[in-house]
């Protein structure tokens, strides 16, 4: 059984156990949590230090990447004076610096077919900040398998999207909810959708998609509100628009699974 809210994390957490949808159950919940973000980059910074701000109790961090400068632009969970360090133990001593309630589990190591599972194992939600198509797609599908739900995220320029998946669920009409190939069916031919090396980010954008997956998450934890199953949000930073696309499961299931 977890250990009951201290009085530190009470007065910590005050503002959210003053939330009716949240309270002291849900911050409690938020304790007791294992969640998996894969990417230490640009979506995975503010995602990581949102959700170690909120308490999730266990948090694991999978990337094989070392902070650079060219990062810092983007990437606020790291700082000048951790170049050259691992990006997973850069954000840990973050995590630590501002919730030394967080336990967090480093994978020093790229997700990949061969350590998916093991590394999915025993976390109750998936967070993929990754930015490459084989990744999302690999993140997608084992999550599907492993019956655990995933938020995902992209960004590229000025855009950005997300969307929770929870595939292994039905919904209120008895149909199995989508799942990421139902959205997009198969990734676009390699060269075709430019990096964010190759095509540029805002910062800024970063914080902006990685902060509303990090609220998918405390809502998906705690059961407040209403998460982006089924549905992608689109936002254009240069309109500051919102958009929503609603997104069904395929009537002919068709998808590969890796």
């Amino acid at each position: 059984m977890t250990d009951p809210l201290s009085p530190d994390e009470i007065t910590r957490y005050g503002r959210h156990i003053l939330l009716p949808e949240i309270g002291g159950p849900g911050q409690q919940k938020l304790k007791n949590a294992r969640v998996l973000v894969i990417g230490a980059g640009g979506l995975g910074a503010p995602v990581l230090q949102y959700l170690a701000a909120a308490g999730v109790g266990t948090i694991g961090i999978a990337d094989d990447d070392r902070v650079s400068l060219s990062n810092l632009q983007r990437q606020v969970i790291h700082s000048t004076d951790m170049l050259g360090e691992m990006k997973t133990q850069s954000a840990a001593d973050a995590i630590a610096r501002l919730n030394p309630h967080v336990k967090v589990i480093r994978f020093e190591e790229r997700f990949s077919p061969d350590n998916a599972d093991r590394q999915i194992s025993g976390f109750r939600l998936v967070v993929d900040g990754s930015d490459n198509f084989d990744t999302r797609y690999l993140a997608a599908d084992r999550a599907e398998q492993a019956k655990v739900p995933l938020v995902s995220g992209a960004v590229g320029r000025f855009d950005g999207s997300l969307t929770v998946l929870k595939p292994y669920e039905r919904g209120a009409d008895g149909e199995l909810l989508p799942s990421y190939r139902d959205l997009f069916p198969a990734p676009p031919p390699p060269g075709m959708v430019p990096s964010c090396a190759e095509a540029g980010v805002v910062g800024a954008l970063t914080g902006v998609i990685g902060t509303l997956m990090a609220m998918e998450v405390i809502k998906l934890l705690t059961g407040a509100g209403e998460p982006l199953v089924g549905r992608l949000l689109l936002y254009d930073s240069l309109t500051s628009r919102f958009d929503t696309i609603k997104y069904r499961r395929a009537k002919t299931d068709a998808r590969k699974h890796a």
